[in-house]
């Protein structure tokens, strides 16, 4: 009565039923892997990633997570560890069980008290999703455990 009938006969003729396409795929922990990754939809990371990490959705690193090398994204949630280049289209969420050391660019930026985040960050409109480089722009270090210095390079 209330459902879509062109839905509902899609997902019965190609034998799915009730299948979204907002799925998250998952590297759990106990596994490792050294490499690239590339990922439409959303991805958690509660395992270890070194390597580059490229995805069109959210990144989510959990608190067992650990990557170490390049994230590309467009929105990412840190609760675990992150060493590195980071870029993120959207917002960076830092949870306070994370631990983040690198370049981060970003166009907004929320940042727990207790998380551990020294990085060089570039943040605003034009950090969007670019790769960062090291020349003398205007940066912000913040500095650890819930307290940021601002800084000129």
């Amino acid at each position: 009565m209330f459902g879509n009938s062109n839905n509902d006969q899609k997902n019965k003729s190609n034998g799915i039923s009730g299948v979204t396409t907002t799925a998250t795929n998952s590297l759990v922990q106990g596994t490792s892997i050294e490499g690239s990754i590339q990922a439409d939809m959303d991805i958690r990371i509660d395992g270890t990633l070194s390597g580059s990490l490229h995805c069109k959705g959210k990144v989510i690193i959990g608190p067992t997570g650990s990557i170490s090398g390049e994230i590309t994204c467009e929105n990412a949630v840190i609760e675990g560890r992150f060493e590195g280049i980071l870029i993120v289209g959207d917002v960076l969420h830092v949870k306070e069980t994370a631990n983040v050391e690198g370049d981060v660019s970003t166009n907004k930026l929320v940042v727990q008290p207790g998380s551990i985040f020294n990085v060089k960050c570039k943040m605003g409109a034009q950090g969007g999703i670019r790769k960062i480089h090291s020349s003398q722009e205007e940066a912000i270090e913040l500095s650890a455990i819930g307290k940021t210095k601002a800084a000129m390079s």
